[in-house]
């Protein structure tokens, strides 16, 4: 299928945008079937005022590269249950499972 450049009105800002051909191969390849109403702005203004966190800017659809700048994930410090010593982990604990340390976690994951 062949795509050309499209002019779209954001439903936000009522500004006109392209959605060009390379964002409409890339919503094509993924599914989906509705253009974008809202502009590359609104849409980035839009998830973070509802928190969303996404691997790709609007700019990555066309490149199909991977955005870098995402916020680190957010550790959390335990005493690991093996060996006694400060462990980060990507969950808060809550008490009910053992927690680990890398070293002890690997140890862990080579018994099973």
């Amino acid at each position: 299928m062949s795509y050309a450049d499209k002019t779209l009105t954001c439903r936000d800002c009522n500004n006109p945008f392209t959605f060009t051909e390379g964002e409409q191969e890339f919503f094509a390849q993924k599914g989906f079937t509705n253009e974008p109403s809202r502009c590359p702005a609104c849409r980035a203004a839009n998830k973070s005022r509802r928190g969303a966190v996404s691997g790709y800017r609007s700019s990555d659809y066309s490149s199909g590269s991977y955005s870098s700048d995402r916020p680190r994930r957010e550790m959390f410090t335990a005493t690991c249950t093996q060996c006694g010593q400060e462990a980060h982990v990507p969950f808060q604990p809550s008490g009910d499972k053992p927690v680990y340390c890398s070293s002890c976690f690997e140890q862990q994951r080579s018994y099973r």
